[in-house]
């Protein structure tokens, strides 16, 4: 984090909320909400890139980072998290982005608090035409979910040295940033996270048609791990032709990591057609 940065706790209905900010509320606001297993520091390249124009805002969500962990009983609800966050910062209309999981918080601040937020950018959303659900009790066995309640069990130095080798392409910044927020991860809100995830993996097709803002759908290659398929692409250009589709084609679900510049290229272009 840059020293010019600021960084402090935030309370929304009794969760404390970890964040990160660039600016002082003199800039237009912009609001970037991580993936899953990921932090708010993770949007570091961008933010760095972004700053002279945008007061960025970067919360860890419930269960990462430096936010609270998970508690008996808690039904978590990342995106009304975000909307307090965003009333409690006094952030006029910013634009809302988050990848992955963050995409998804993201849209639900389009659909359930549309008066937040003037523009919203999804990149890899967990989008799909139909997706079976599990059983309940089987969210368990997906291997991410395995992978995530893992993470624990590994130190930081081995973090580390495997997303040297597996992403040696990486700036040792973004590597670090990662590997630190892999151990920051509250194992807890694993299944909690998945659950939701597959309940609420096709809710677009019945709400993407009403959405009035601004939005930037960015995609990746299914054959590379990328999530949105061109036949959830072709949907969403029929029932919403004006969201604006960016397919970056050499790159799997982390888009910005594995292909930077052509994530600026596309997010730098479409925040210049939000009005002021």
């Amino acid at each position: 984090m840059l020293s010019s940065w600021t960084q402090d706790d935030f309370l929304v209905g009794g969760v404390r909320l970890h964040y990160y900010r660039t600016g002082h509320g003199d800039k237009r606001p912009l609001v970037l909400v991580h993936g899953f297993s990921d932090s708010g520091l993770c949007w570091s390249r961008t933010a760095h890139d972004l700053e002279a124009e945008y007061d960025v805002v970067m919360p860890d969500m419930r269960g990462h980072g430096l936010s609270a962990r998970m508690r008996p009983g808690d039904d978590v609800d990342m995106a009304a998290d975000l909307a307090g966050l965003i009333r409690g910062l006094g952030l006029k209309r910013p634009t809302v982005g988050g990848h992955s999981m963050g995409a998804a918080v993201t849209y639900q601040i389009g659909t359930r608090f549309p008066e937040l937020a003037g523009a919203l950018i999804l990149e890899d959303p967990p989008w799909w035409l139909g997706r079976p659900v599990p059983p309940p009790g089987r969210f368990d066995e997906h291997p991410t979910s395995e992978w995530a309640k893992g993470l624990a069990s590994k130190t930081l130095e081995e973090l580390l040295a495997r997303y040297r080798e597996e992403q040696p392409h990486w700036p040792e910044e973004t590597v670090r940033l990662m590997a630190e927020s892999k151990k920051q991860l509250d194992p807890a809100i694993v299944d909690t996270l998945f659950d939701k995830l597959n309940r609420e993996g096709s809710d677009w097709l019945t709400t993407i048609q009403d959405i009035t803002q601004p939005v930037l759908l960015l995609t990746a290659n299914p054959e590379l791990g990328g999530i949105v398929t061109p036949e959830v692409q072709a949907r969403v250009r029929e029932l919403n032709p004006r969201v604006t589709i960016v397919n970056v084609p050499d790159v799997g679900h982390l888009i910005r990591y594995d292909n930077y510049t052509a994530f600026m290229d596309a997010l730098r272009a479409f925040l210049k057609q939000i009005p002021s």
